[in-house]
């Protein structure tokens, strides 16, 4: 089934290249190619971008900080990597806003819900910064939390693999690989940390689908749109 609004989960990972930090201009671009791809065709697209590529909250240094602190301080990273995004979208003549959960007027628009959906309908892509604007939520929660509030079909989160595993497939060769999971299951399984509980109960209770793929193959997330077997779908 075709999908006409979905929110697209980023990890900063996916600006950066392979195991780099920062932002790769290669990524920026293959990334923007890949949801012009998509914007194309019609589909209504909210973004929620995480900041890993320039904080992490398990960091050393950042555990040795105040909690609150070091996670205002991955909010404003996710900030900095949608300005990014934005600018790489709006290169290819794609109207984009960026909106913050954290108030900074002038690089932002504050977060408001019925303006991003009106953006949305009006054929431009929202790029949500700042995670949900509160310390102790990882992006994966702000993620969840606007695919519903904008009222998305799908929550489709990109990674480095191709969907969900009994164990890690980096290191073991005789991984399993799920084509689809239920919520129940995917909770249960503490090896399957695709992400976090919160995240999991909202979508769970309001019945919001996952697709879990790999964004580095060409053209996953058009093929997720559309409802081709793709990576690991999470549902009831």
């Amino acid at each position: 089934m075709n999908s006409k609004r979905i929110l697209l989960k980023l990890g900063g990972e996916a600006l950066s290249g392979k195991g780099q930090s920062g932002i790769d201009p290669g990524a920026v671009t293959y990334l923007a190619d890949e949801i012009d791809r998509v914007m194309k065709s019609g589909v209504e697209i909210g973004i929620v971008i995480g900041g890993g590529n320039f904080w992490r909250g398990n960091d050393p240094y950042a555990e040795k900080m105040d909690r609150t602190t070091a996670d205002h301080m991955g909010m404003l990273a996710t900030v900095m990597n949608a300005l990014a995004l934005q600018d790489a979208l709006e290169n290819r003549g794609i109207e984009t806003r960026v909106q913050s959960a954290i108030e900074m007027r002038a690089i932002a628009e504050p977060y408001i819900r019925r303006r991003a959906i009106r953006h949305l309908v009006k054929g431009r892509i929202v790029i949500f910064g700042a995670g949900t604007g509160n310390p102790f939520f990882t992006t994966d929660t702000a993620a969840a939390l606007r695919a519903k509030e904008i009222e998305a079909q799908v929550l489709l989160k990109a990674t480095k693999v191709n969907g969900v595993y009994d164990k890690d497939p980096m290191k073991f060769k005789d991984a399993k690989k799920f084509e689809r999971l239920s919520f129940k299951d995917a909770l249960i399984m503490e090896q399957v940390q695709v992400m976090d509980d919160t995240a999991f109960a909202i979508c769970r209770e309001h019945h919001i689908p996952i697709i879990v793929f790999d964004l580095s193959q060409p053209g996953a997330i058009e093929r997720a749109v559309r409802g081709e077997p793709i990576g690991t779908r999470i549902s009831d």
